[in-house]
């Protein structure tokens, strides 16, 4: 599949997953760069929820209502590489500012 862009909101079939991961299908946010998403047959994403979250930044981050079906939290903390195969749909995209959001989540959870 050609075309999966940075910022944008897709369906993803996450299953099968062990633990505490999300499952089922459901959308992610695509954080990987066009050109490693065109050229690698995977993607980097964090899972998305409509179930309002305890935790707070850096953990999840409620986005903004544009064009999603329902009010949207990013899990930053599930982050999954996953393969084209995995990717559906496209639902929307996060404003860039978001975005840098969620990469600055990151950058804390895991240090730089």
């Amino acid at each position: 599949m050609a075309g999966i862009l940075r910022g944008e909101v897709r369906w993803a079939d996450l299953n099968p997953t062990r633990g505490n991961e999300q499952a089922g299908q459901r959308p992610v946010l695509i954080l990987s760069h066009n050109v490693f998403n065109d050229r690698s047959g995977t993607v980097i994403a964090v899972a998305l929820t409509s179930q309002p979250q305890r935790a707070s930044f850096p953990l999840t981050l409620e986005l903004a209502q544009r064009g999603l079906p329902k009010p949207s939290w990013v899990k930053i903390s599930q982050i999954r590489t996953l393969s084209i195969e995995r990717i559906g749909k496209r639902l929307g995209a996060v404003l860039p500012e978001e975005l840098d959001q969620v990469i600055e989540g990151l950058n804390e959870i895991i240090g730089n």
